[in-house]
């Protein structure tokens, strides 16, 4: 055969115009957000959890003008009609506007729930995209006594949630994303496209091809998360995954088709202009696995691969107080981690800005050995100020633990292990290891009264006492589940 005649039918056949079924990935999550019902008491009780908890992490967000300055509205002084509440401050915005804005201060200070697996990723971002259409449909239904929009509870809200989470870490298990350099809030993209579908009463097929756009619209790349680019866009990148996932499901509803094989596509599909040409594997059922499993960030607003280095430096610090020690004895500091956590966080040399700083491991141990402490202030320019930070950070070496590697990627455990050797100029060495850190599944009771101190505290820092009070009230009232979002919404709001 001539060259010729090869190309022309390599060219026929990639110009074939017939229609193919709909890529199977896509169909599956669609089938899943309309027909599978959540059934699960666990899955339900820490939804309710990282629901409360993850309004309080936005909430705390909104002390840092850099934050609130992108949620403004893009044209001062603009009106909606039955507008989305932007909890914890007076905005009001479009749903779509407002899911950006719900999104960015949830994951501002990268202080709310993980999932830690082939991929990484925070499923509660997706509550950006969940809340800003339930509040604003909410307020649609009861300013037109039911004519129009739907009236969402708190737990339909919460099963929206579940089905998000699911979505996103099931997409997540075998998956990465990363490797091909693709950051993960375009699982977020995805999971708030198929769940806003149902919220917005598309049909099955219509959840298709809105998700078939959701695949297709770009991808961040996860430059801003990385050595030497890191900045402050990675505190908005899950609001703008909200915003853009919303977007697109009313361009749906408004009539736009969609691509049956997005994913599939020779040449211009997903997998082969983005995934290397490899497709997903998905090797698990939709249910409610992920939310069952999820992680919670409770004591340390860090990069959650850093969570238990943190508390062993935290440990550390005690041990060096009590043996009339600081860290200015300290000679080295050997930090033992998983491979996720040295591809994300060991990082060397100057650190130009706060999202630096939260990503990188040898800051968030060196904090706790200096100060016994890790909060959200430690890393502004202030605290990172003081050179003996960076003087510590230059006795750190890390490294990575097959252990700790395996019982990470590991179905059963799912850890997240962290171990430090601290060795003193006069020879002495402390060592801390932990497995898992608090907000893990197997340290939940642990955890719960902890998630509670820490909702509570970032409430108070923001409103006064008697809004408070009022919040709490409504927030652990056992017919939580029942109150309608607008309703519940208004309590938040902050004049």
């Amino acid at each position: 055969m001539s060259s010729t005649t090869a190309h022309s039918g390599a060219a026929a056949i990639m110009n074939d115009n017939a229609r193919p079924e709909s890529d199977a990935v896509l169909k599956s999550i669609a089938s899943y957000i309309h027909n599978y019902k959540v059934d699960s008491t666990l899955a339900k009780d820490t939804a309710r959890l990282c629901f409360l908890d993850t309004l309080g992490c936005g909430i705390a967000a909104l002390k840092y003008p850099n934050c609130t300055a992108l949620i403004q509205p893009v044209v001062p002084g603009t009106k909606v009609p039955n507008a989305t509440r932007v909890f914890g401050t007076d905005i009001e915005h479009d749903p779509i506007r407002g899911a950006f804005a719900i999104g960015t201060i949830i994951r501002w200070l990268d202080y709310n729930d993980c999932w830690l697996a082939a991929e990484w990723g925070h499923p509660s971002d997706n509550l950006g995209g969940i809340l800003a259409v339930a509040d604003h449909l909410t307020r649609l239904h009861k300013s037109t006594n039911g004519a129009d929009g739907q009236k969402f509870t708190v737990g339909e809200v919460l099963e929206y949630m579940i089905k998000a989470h699911e979505i996103q870490g099931i997409l997540a298990l075998e998956n990465s994303y990363n490797k091909v350099g693709l950051d993960h809030v375009l699982l977020v993209k995805v999971a708030t496209t198929a769940v806003v579908s149902q919220m917005l009463g598309l049909s099955e097929q219509q959840t298709i091809d809105a998700l078939s756009h959701a695949f297709i619209d770009g991808s961040s790349l996860r430059t801003y998360r990385h050595a030497p680019n890191t900045m402050s866009r990675k505190s908005w990148a899950a609001g703008d995954a909200c915003y853009r996932a919303v977007n697109l499901v009313y361009h749906v509803k408004n009539g736009e088709t969609g691509m049956p094989s997005a994913l599939t596509a020779k040449t211009w599909g997903f997998y082969d202009v983005l995934f290397k040409g490899k497709p997903f594997e998905l090797n698990q059922d939709f249910g409610a696995y992920v939310m069952e499993n999820v992680l919670f960030k409770i004591s340390y607003p860090a990069e959650f691969h850093a969570q238990s280095a943190v508390e062993c430096a935290l440990k550390v610090h005690e041990k060096l107080a009590k043996a009339g020690k600081s860290f200015k004895d300290i000679k080295k500091v050997t930090i033992s981690t998983q491979d996720a956590g040295m591809r994300i966080i060991d990082k060397k040399g100057p650190l130009h800005n706060y999202a630096d700083r939260d990503h990188c491991i040898q800051y968030m141990v060196a904090i706790p050995l200096i100060h016994g402490r890790l909060t959200a202030d430690d890393y502004s320019d202030a605290i990172a100020s003081n050179p003996e930070i960076d003087a510590l950070r230059e006795k750190m070496e890390c490294q990575e633990n097959k252990e700790f590697t395996a019982d990470y990627y590991a179905a059963d455990k799912r850890y997240i292990g962290n171990s430090l050797d601290v060795e003193l100029t006069n020879g002495e060495v402390f060592s801390e290891s932990i497995d898992y850190p608090v907000g893990h599944r197997k340290r939940r009771e642990e955890g719960k009264p902890l998630i509670y101190k820490k909702f509570e505290a970032n409430l108070n820092q923001h409103f006064e006492p008697a809004q408070v009070k009022k919040i709490l009230e409504a927030s652990y009232d056992k017919n939580l589940d029942a109150q309608d979002v607008s309703s519940f919404m208004d309590l938040w709001v902050k004049n």
